[in-house]
C-alpha cells in the first residue's frame, strides 16, 4: 500500500524547519538555507543539480532514500514559491527552473486554483484547493502504488501529522541555532498520534531521526 513519507526534513537545534521572514531571496526564511549545509554536498544531489559529484555515505544513504520508490510528491503553497494570496499571473513556475527535481506528479496545496503546469523532465504541478486528504488521495491515485513523498512546509506537515496520515518520517537535526521561525513539533504530541523513533544515526554534520507510525 502506498505509503506518505517525509525525508530529508532538517530542523535546528532548536527546533525550527524554517527561518523567518521568507521571500524569494530567502526561500527557507533568513539562515533556513543553513539547515541543508549536510546535504548540498552529498552525491544524490550532484547527481540531481549538478555533474554526478558529491560525497558518499551516511549522509548521501539517507538523501538517496528519500527519492526511492516515489510516484508523487505533496508541498504546501509556501515551497512553491514566495506568493501570497490570489495568482497575480502565471508566470511563477516554482523556485528550480524548467527542470524541477521531482519528475513526477506534484500536487501543490493551495487556497487559490490555478491550472496545472507542465515541466521539463516529467514534473506536473497541479494545484488543489480540496484540503489535505483530497490532495493526498489525487496523489496516491497517480503514483501508481508507489509511496508519496511529503516536501513541506512546516505548515503543511504539521497538518497531516495531525491527521495522523504520516507513515515515515525523516528528520535532520542540524548543528545550527535560527532562534525564531517555523517550529516544526510545535503543540503537536508524536506520542498520542502513535509515532515512535525507529532509527537514529548521527554524523559530523547532522543527526538524522527516522519517525514511523504505529499500525
Amino acid at each position: 500500500m502506498s505509503k506518505l513519507r517525509v525525508h530529508t526534513f532538517s530542523i535546528s537545534l532548536d527546533g525550527y524547519g524554517a527561518g523567518p521572514h521568507q521571500d524569494q531571496d530567502n526561500p527557507l526564511g533568513v539562515g533556513g538555507l543553513g539547515l541543508h549545509k549536510w546535504l548540498w554536498g552529498t552525491r544524490t544531489i550532484g547527481k540531481l543539480f549538478g555533474d554526478g559529484s558529491g560525497a558518499t555515505g551516511v549522509d548521501d544513504d539517507f538523501a538517496a532514500r528519500g527519492f526511492s520508490n516515489i510516484g508523487a510528491w505533496i508541498l504546501g503553497r509556501n515551497m512553491f514559491g514566495p506568493i501570497r494570496g490570489s495568482w497575480p499571473n502565471e508566470q511563477w513556475k516554482g523556485w528550480w527552473g524548467d527542470n524541477p527535481p521531482y519528475h513526477t506528479p506534484v500536487f501543490i496545496l493551495t487556497h487559490h486554483p490555478r491550472p496545472s503546469i507542465t515541466m521539463e523532465g516529467d514534473t506536473t504541478f497541479h494545484f488543489v484547493t480540496d484540503g489535505i486528504h483530497e490532495c493526498l488521495k489525487r496523489a496516491q491515485a497517480v503514483a501508481h502504488g508507489k509511496d508519496v513523498r511529503l516536501g513541506g512546509g512546516v505548515a503543511t506537515i504539521q497538518q497531516y501529522l495531525r491527521a495522523g496520515l504520516i507513515d515515515e518520517m525523516h528528520v535532520v537535526v542540524s548543528p545550527v541555532l535560527l532562534g525564531s521561525g517555523e517550529h516544526l513539533f510545535n503543540g503537536i504530541d508524536l506520542l498520542k498520534q502513535g509515532y515512535q523513533c525507529s532509527e537514529h544515526t548521527s554524523t559530523p554534520n547532522a543527526t538524522h531521526i527516522l519517525i514511523t507510525k504505529q499500525k
